[in-house]
């Protein structure tokens, strides 16, 4: 009966039932993650306003500079190792930053494509389709340079690559919206006399 007992606690605690209940806990950690971004995006307002202080709070150039593959070359060239991967994370987390802002601006563009799609005025509703797009193509690709970015936080040696279609899907988004405000702005002053 001892043998039995022991040999079930083994069980339990063996290497492959610790990494099983990790990952039960870790996805049980996203679908809360996951629960709580759905919920508090249904209760925001949609305000096209402080989706385009969003975008142009962002510095694109100081951005392209952190994620810039020849900067981080020059860095490796001329620092020694362990101050390079110092200096490698900090960039990292400091693009992450950026791309976490770009994200949360990108989903707030296409809430508003999403609600402009809607609109009873023909013009204004094909301009929501442009926009929504960018901003979905915008916000996966926000994803992806995060997983990115915490690679080459978690391993600062390995080789990185630049985010150009990123920056590039960033200023087609940016660039849509500067246009949908313009319009906004005048459809605005032309109701108003």
């Amino acid at each position: 009966m001892e043998h039995g007992v022991a040999t079930f606690a083994q069980g339990l605690i063996s290497p492959a039932m610790i990494a099983a209940w990790t990952l039960v806990a870790v996805a049980l950690f996203a679908l809360a993650i996951l629960m709580y971004v759905a919920i508090r995006s249904r209760t925001r307002r949609l305000d096209l306003e402080k989706a385009v202080q969003a975008f142009r709070s962002l510095d694109i150039d100081a951005f392209r500079n952190l994620v810039d593959s020849a900067e981080d070359a020059f860095l490796r060239d001329n620092l020694p190792p362990k101050k390079f991967r110092e200096i490698k994370r900090q960039r990292a987390w400091a693009a992450l930053i950026y791309v976490w802002e770009a994200g949360k601006a990108a989903t707030a563009l296409a809430a508003i494509g999403q609600a402009l799609k809607r609109h009873s005025d023909p013009k204004i509703a094909a301009s929501g389709v442009p926009l929504s797009e960018n901003a979905w193509r915008l916000r996966l690709q926000t994803i992806g340079a995060s997983l990115h970015l915490l690679t080459e936080i978690l391993l600062p040696d390995l080789e990185s690559r630049s985010l150009p279609p990123l920056v590039d899907q960033y200023e087609r988004a940016s660039e849509t919206l500067v246009r949908l405000g313009r319009f906004s702005s005048a459809e605005r002053h032309s109701c108003n006399p």
